[in-house]
């Protein structure tokens, strides 16, 4: 599967939008592929305002977010690879998600596969490997 990291940055970034606040990205700023002016960096992490009013060109991409910010006055180009994003939030409030370290390749690693077990193969019928399965509960 492929990551979900930026759908959650884009969902939490709309959604801190619609409730008119500011949104925040926190970026390692070690990550590789990070494009930032130096002097915001503090303690190897920077934190962006990418609210529109902030930012020119913002485009939230699956593979990396872009943008166009003035640093002390000065028009600058952003680039943060997705996987750097540390934490997208609220400026106003703090709510927003912070999100997990995700492993290289961006991909969940291949589950095992289980045989196909027919229900009535195993003794006394036990459906137990069929796997998870709904119930409708009234």
């Amino acid at each position: 599967m492929t990551s979900k990291r930026p759908y959650l940055i884009r969902a939490v970034y709309e959604w801190i939008n619609d409730n008119g606040m500011t949104p925040y990205l926190l970026v390692d700023a070690a990550h590789p592929g990070v494009m930032a002016p130096p002097q915001a960096i503090k303690d190897g992490r920077i934190v962006l305002n990418i609210a529109a009013r902030a930012v020119n060109q913002l485009s939230l991409g699956d593979q990396e977010i872009q943008f166009l910010a003035r640093f002390g006055g000065v028009s600058q180009s952003v680039r943060v690879p997705v996987a750097a994003v540390q934490a997208v939030y609220a400026q106003e409030s703090g709510q927003g998600m912070a999100l997990p370290d995700e492993a290289p390749g961006h991909a969940l690693p291949p589950r095992a596969e289980e045989p196909d077990v027919p229900p009535d193969a195993t003794p006394g019928g036990d459906s137990a490997r069929r796997g998870a399965h709904l119930r409708i509960v009234k």
